[in-house]
């Protein structure tokens, strides 16, 4: 996983050691996470304009805000995601993958990778349950 940061890897290292909350995108194939201080950045799709890609990009990343505690996850499953027409095994499948990736990425830049899904993101796996 090849990790980019804005606006550079030591201003983000510098936010990391205030503790100040991260923005994390993990491509989906984990070929590489995008990184910056929220301040920075503001949201996911900015952080994705401002490294030079679409915002039509998003929906190829795991997306998260993390600090040391662990992070918190955006977890929105594409309806077309890896193909599987099945909408419960695509939410599955989406969410084993982004906790895996996701915690990955979130070790290898020094953090907990304790995961929160907030509840306003817990709409697919409240399908799940059911």
């Amino acid at each position: 996983m090849v990790f980019t940061y804005y606006p550079n890897r030591r201003d983000v290292q510098k936010a990391q050691k205030a503790d100040d909350p991260l923005l994390l995108l993990v491509a989906y194939d984990e070929s590489e996470a995008l990184v910056s201080n929220i301040d920075d950045a503001f949201e996911h799709h900015v952080l994705l304009k401002k490294l030079g890609y679409s915002e039509a990009t998003i929906d190829r990343y795991f997306r998260a805000v993390l600090n040391r505690d662990g992070a918190d996850w955006t977890l929105v499953c594409p309806r077309d995601y890896k193909g599987i027409k099945d909408r419960n095994k695509r939410i599955e499948t989406f969410y084993n993958d982004g906790a895996g990736a996701i915690s990955r990425a979130a070790v290898a830049l020094g953090c907990k990778n304790r995961i929160n899904i907030p509840d306003r993101y817990r709409r697919h796996l409240d399908t799940l349950a059911k």
